[in-house]
């Protein structure tokens, strides 16, 4: 069986980037991660802006992070 490595995270979106793609500041973390929406987000138009709290996924090998709830 596979284990789920997955850790999620939350933070503050900083800036909106094209291609529905964020810059979030993890809490906890000095530096900013790159992320972008999940299925679900984009299929109920879940609109995120700059400053709202938001649920992260992140991937164990340090690509982007995923965003799947907001706060």
């Amino acid at each position: 069986m596979a284990e789920n490595t997955e850790l999620e995270k939350t933070g503050v979106v900083v800036e909106a980037l094209p291609n529905i793609m964020f810059r979030v500041k993890i809490d906890g973390d000095e530096n900013d991660t790159l992320s972008y929406l999940s299925g679900k987000m984009r299929l109920h138009r879940i609109r995120v802006l700059v400053g709202d709290r938001v649920v992260l996924v992140l991937e164990p090998y340090g690509g982007k992070a995923r965003i799947i709830k907001r706060l």
